[in-house]
């Protein structure tokens, strides 16, 4: 063996578990997808690992060159086993980024229900859909759903964030949308309106206002519901509340309109270094903890931190507790102020 591949120049290399690979593709079957993966057997993609890379795999042909990641250096048959998920999960949001770029409908299948909407998948990756982008057909027929095939549009996409957010009614309402996007051109940038709350998710709100008598929706990102920081805008706001909102920017090719609540209020910053100075003596409520230390709110909108080097030991704190504290330092250009924490007893091992 050793001889044939020496005169036939053909490099044999040994491989790990866990190694990244390049792998030719040399055959594919209903169940199975081989590789010349430059060792003295083939690699293998099988069973489980072939049923997560399907869809990838459709699109693979004899003589493609991919990435791969070893398994099993060789199972019993001697064969190399390997994974193909990191490379079908990278063509996945590849494929996924293009789409929402050049506006292209893709297929989903609906996975299961969850609040605010619908898990889908597609390419393998597991995306959202809100049921605010479903059209009035399938509005009336959500408990159906699970299994189908959906057309969609992709409408917003985050790797980093493992985020895919898809619209169903881009596709059987594009007329209706396409009166929206004139809708949209009138709103300007800057302008205030009376809103109202048409659904909440994890990431920020939906809410609707009215052009020409018309509703348009838009999304009010957490970030922009208020000074304060919000863990759960689904507790925040409920669907039917009305707010004044104010257009923060518009996306007018993909009907998309994002809203700002709190740049209609007072940044509690700006009157801060007038209120808070260095020494001051304050009384703030945990509303929340982190390795590092405790955050604690002074005010509506306002936090304070202190450093976990500044609790003593044998101080228990927890979320909702009032702490009385002194202003150690005032950083208003980051939006920070560091507290420490005004002892009535001496610490254990203080001497």
């Amino acid at each position: 063996m050793e001889e044939l591949l020496a005169q036939t120049g053909y490099q044999v290399h040994g491989l790990k578990r866990d190694q990244q690979i390049e792998g030719t593709v040399t055959n594919v079957t209903s169940r199975t997808i081989f590789f010349d993966v430059g060792a003295k057997a083939e690699g293998i993609v099988v069973d489980r690992e072939f049923e997560a890379a399907k869809d990838y795999i459709k699109a693979l042909k004899i003589g493609d060159k991919v990435s791969l990641r070893v398994l099993y250096p060789e199972n019993e048959t001697g064969q190399v086993v390997l994974s193909l998920k990191g490379e079908a999960l990278s063509s996945a949001w590849k494929h996924l980024l293009k789409a929402k770029d050049a506006g292209e409908e893709i297929s989903v299948v609906v996975k299961e229900t969850v609040k605010g909407g619908f898990l889908v998948n597609s390419f393998g990756v597991v995306g959202f859909l809100p049921t605010s982008q479903l059209g009035e057909a399938l509005q009336k027929k959500q408990s159906d759903l699970e299994g189908k095939n959906l057309k969609v549009k992709v409408i917003e996409v985050d790797k980093t964030q493992n985020r895919v957010v898809f619209s169903e009614k881009a596709v059987s309402e594009k007329e209706k949308l396409e009166k929206i996007k004139g809708l949209i051109a009138k709103v300007k940038e800057g302008e205030i309106y009376e809103a109202e709350i048409t659904g909440t998710m994890p990431f920020g709100a939906f809410a609707k206002i009215k052009v020409d008598n018309h509703d348009v929706e838009g999304l009010i990102h957490v970030s922009e519901m208020s000074w304060e920081k919000i863990d759960n805008p689904e507790g925040f706001y409920r669907i039917g509340d009305k707010v004044k909102i104010k257009v923060i920017s518009k996306d007018e090719s993909q009907s998309r309109l994002s809203f700002s609540i709190r740049q209609l209020t007072e940044d509690p910053w700006k009157n801060l270094i007038g209120k808070y100075q260095v020494d001051l003596h304050v009384v703030g409520k945990v509303s929340r903890l982190v390795a590092s230390g405790a955050f604690l709110e002074l005010e509506p909108g306002l936090e304070g931190f202190i450093h976990i080097s500044k609790i003593p030991v044998e101080k228990q704190i927890k979320v909702g507790d009032s702490l009385d504290c002194f202003v150690e330092a005032i950083e208003p250009e980051k939006r920070r102020i560091s507290l420490g924490l005004v002892l009535t007893e001496k610490p254990v091992g203080y001497k």
